[in-house]
């Protein structure tokens, strides 16, 4: 074992149990100056713009992608499931549109309209502009099959992570001001929780509004994709239940709901940025979907609201 893998082992285990996973891209503790410029920037290597998590008061950009959890590491910025240059994008209409050779962000279209008979593109944030609707619905990413300058067909895809809880500043800031002499034993652990009910309240709900939009559609023919990290479907899976029947290729229509999860792959060396790996891809029916929601195997029963009123009135 080298010296730098016994420092870098040294370092693991001091971490501790509560932490960040990736600031702006790469490991916290990394030093190398591809990963400090970033921090110097307040820049995202996956959009390529300025990251988002800005704090309260607009002082402080603190690019964090990705945390530890009791699941394993999970991201909680959506725009680190844009790595390798809006992939996971890209994965979706190579999928929804096996024939069309050319996948297009908005830019490159407006560059190349003149010289492709035919093409997908990309319309989101970063890409020309998120399709919005009078209802205030605003759709993450609308993928397009353009040919011969017409609007042939297109399918939605929804990208989500985890918001969290509390907050991470004082780990935060000691990654900050990290030097090659700084003891990661006296890190603080990070005060972050993951806010899972939103799964609930909000993810799933608006998951299935939108996707009945698209089905309303006569232009749509594949339905919606769904872009999450594997450990945040399995909250889902809570909920839903992992045993939805699966839908086969060749049936899908617009009211197919596809779920892409992808993970982190493997920890890298200083200056290098883990991939992103596609976890599984799964087709399900949009209404099976919509149904295990409203009456899911975990949905409580009757009988446990009325001990949950009674115990709160004391009666138990």
């Amino acid at each position: 074992m080298t010296k730098n893998n016994n420092n870098e082992k040294k370092k693991s285990s001091t971490r501790k149990k509560k932490d960040l996973v990736e600031i702006f891209g790469h490991k916290p503790t990394d030093l190398s100056k591809s990963a400090r410029s970033l921090w110097n920037m307040g820049a995202c290597p996956f959009t390529k713009v300025q990251c988002t998590k800005i704090n309260h008061d607009q002082t402080i950009i603190y690019g964090t992608c990705s945390v530890t959890s009791t699941f394993g590491d999970v991201v909680i910025c959506p725009n680190r499931l844009y790595a390798n240059d809006y992939e996971s994008i890209k994965t979706v209409a190579r999928e929804a549109f096996p024939q069309v050779t050319e996948v297009l962000m908005f830019s490159d279209y407006v560059e190349r309209r003149d010289e492709l008979n035919e093409c997908i593109v990309a319309l989101g944030k970063g890409s020309g502009r998120e399709v919005q609707l009078k209802t205030r619905l605003s759709m993450d990413w609308v993928l397009a099959h353009v040919r011969d300058g017409k609007l042939i067909e297109y399918v939605g895809a929804e990208v989500q992570s985890i918001d969290i809880t509390g907050n991470y500043r004082d780990a935060w800031h000691f990654y900050n001001n990290l030097t090659t002499d700084s003891d990661l034993s006296k890190c603080p652990s990070s005060g972050h929780g993951l806010n899972w009910a939103n799964v609930h309240k909000r993810l799933i709900p608006q998951l299935i509004r939108k996707g009945v939009v698209y089905s309303r559609s006569k232009l749509v023919k594949r339905g919606l994709f769904f872009v999450l990290p594997d450990i945040v479907y399995r909250k889902f899976e809570d909920i839903v239940g992992d045993d939805i029947p699966t839908v086969e290729s060749k049936d899908y229509d617009q009211t197919t709901l596809t779920v892409h999860t992808y993970e982190l792959g493997e920890l890298k060396a200083d200056g290098e940025i883990r991939e992103l790996q596609l976890k599984r891809s799964i087709h399900i029916s949009l209404e099976d979907f919509s149904n295990r929601f409203v009456s899911g195997p975990n949905l409580p029963s009757g009988e446990d609201m009325d001990q949950a009123v009674a115990k709160v009135l004391g009666l138990l």
